[in-house]
């Protein structure tokens, strides 16, 4: 992750706008973190993290339950 000033952001918009797809940038404004820029892929990783340990291990996803292998 990187931490960076709002005022480099504008300076840099491009720069940051690219390494924002692939790794979190913190922007701060007075030192205080103001926002996050995430990468669409890490957002769906920590949705389905979320999930992870949720569904008994007998589920499964996607077929019928009647539905014999």
């Amino acid at each position: 992750m990187c931490t960076i000033t709002s005022t480099e952001l504008k300076n840099n918009y491009g720069k940051y706008i690219k390494l924002a797809e692939t790794e979190k940038i913190e922007v701060t404004k007075r030192g205080v973190v103001v926002f996050t820029m995430v990468p669409k892929r890490y957002e769906l990783g920590e949705k389905l993290k979320s999930y992870f340990g949720i569904l008994p291990k007998e589920a499964s996803i996607g077929k019928d339950p009647d539905e014999r292998d």
